[in-house]
């Protein structure tokens, strides 16, 4: 309860201050308004009129100079963006291969790996004693001698004999 009365007084006082603070700004200003008014000429007051000013016929004088300067600045401003925008094109497409580049590591092993293990089933596919097993399932037998026709129509047992044809030449006259 005497902490809320405390309180209290220094809202108090803050709030006298506050209002003597306005009352002695608002007697100094009337003080320099009455020193204003005394040092005036005559007892007339001052009257002030509004006077429109129309600024659209007014032209801006050309620099050549400033004009060049702004070129220069503008050229230079135009190689630094392409300059800079030619690096960052390198930049992502160098990001953008390499990416690509890992992708298609990845599809060669996946394409390796699937060729090991085709290879693998051929191997084990052609075995012959597994092809031997399956014939002897079905109940084929190996031929017999002479039971192989060749179309042809020769002896498959006969040696052939090698022969080298060159090719005809032709005399043109």
């Amino acid at each position: 309860m005497a902490a809320s009365a405390i309180a209290g007084r220094q809202m108090e006082m803050m709030g006298s201050r506050a209002q003597s603070r306005a009352e002695s700004l608002t007697a100094r200003n009337r003080e320099l308004y009455e020193a204003q008014r005394r040092a005036r000429r005559g007892p007339t007051p001052e009257v002030f009129f509004t006077k429109h000013i129309d600024n659209s016929r007014i032209v801006k004088a050309d620099d050549p100079e400033r004009r060049r300067e702004m070129r220069t600045f503008t050229s230079v401003m135009s190689v630094l963006f392409v300059l800079v925008m030619t690096y960052v094109w390198q930049h992502f497409s160098a990001i953008e291969i390499g990416y690509h580049v890992e992708a298609q590591k990845m599809q060669v092993e996946q394409l390796r790996e699937e060729n090991r293990q085709l290879r693998l089933s051929e191997a084990q596919l052609t075995d012959p004693g597994r092809i031997d097993k399956l014939a002897k399932q079905l109940g084929l037998a190996e031929p017999q001698p002479g039971q192989v026709v060749r179309p042809e129509g020769g002896d498959p047992n006969a040696p052939v004999l090698a022969q080298a044809n060159a090719p005809a030449m032709q005399i043109v006259q």
